[in-house]
């Protein structure tokens, strides 16, 4: 969806203040933020996908007041009310006030270290050939859902180059709203600076972004 994370260069906003030796974490709360969202991500309630839409999902003026870590909050606890793991009340009051619904499972604290070096891989057996090939110009698609994607907004509409074919790949269109993983094609596409941003722009820039399939067609 076009939502408040998709600035992509948009003016305004000043530039990207970049912190020297900037830690991991800012304050014992994001730590607890960033571990509650592993920990109920690994119940299986809900896909990554979805966790990221969730987080898109807030107003703009209440995403853009809030850090990093406040949106992985506000969005984590946007998944458990749409779930029936909590009520509103229950958030707002901060204590259970009608009794738990199950989780499919429970990541334990021996645990962690093994699942994070694990992961969750998203690349899936192949089971057609890439329409594309590297070298390819292709055509990003104009389009604006209201739904989850990946394709930024500002880069729609815009030529570019096949530079890596990663192969396939969970497609989190589809993922994010419970319709299958629907896997396909995942490809690195190049493009100038100049024709994202205008020509206005550093004609030094390009931009590097993995795409899939179903976002491209052959220019």
């Amino acid at each position: 969806m076009n939502g408040a994370q998709d600035l992509g260069g948009q003016m305004g906003f000043g530039p990207i203040e970049m912190e020297k030796d900037e830690p991991n974490f800012h304050a014992k709360w994001e730590e607890r933020a960033f571990a509650i969202t592993l920990a109920m991500g690994a119940t299986g309630s809900w896909t990554l996908d979805a966790s990221r839409h969730a987080r898109e999902a807030l107003h703009p003026a209440d995403y853009l007041s809030s850090s990093y870590y406040e949106i992985w909050t506000k969005g984590l606890e946007r998944l458990v009310v749409t779930h029936g793991l909590a009520t509103d009340e229950e958030l707002k009051q901060a204590k259970v006030l009608v009794p738990a619904k199950p989780v499919k499972r429970v990541l334990k604290a021996e645990d962690v270290a093994d699942v994070l070096a694990k992961g969750a891989p998203v690349d899936r057996p192949r089971q057609q050939a890439a329409r594309y090939r590297v070298g390819d110009r292709v055509h990003t698609k104009r389009m604006h859902p209201v739904t989850h994607t990946r394709l930024p907004r500002y880069a729609r509409d815009v030529v570019g180059r096949i530079e890596v074919i990663h192969g396939v790949h969970v497609f989190p269109d589809s993922n994010a709203h419970d319709k299958g993983e629907q896997p396909c094609c995942l490809y690195g596409v190049a493009f100038n600076g100049t024709d994202i941003w205008g020509p206005d722009s550093d004609p030094d820039l390009s931009l590097h972004l993995d795409l899939w399939e179903p976002y491209l067609d052959l220019a």
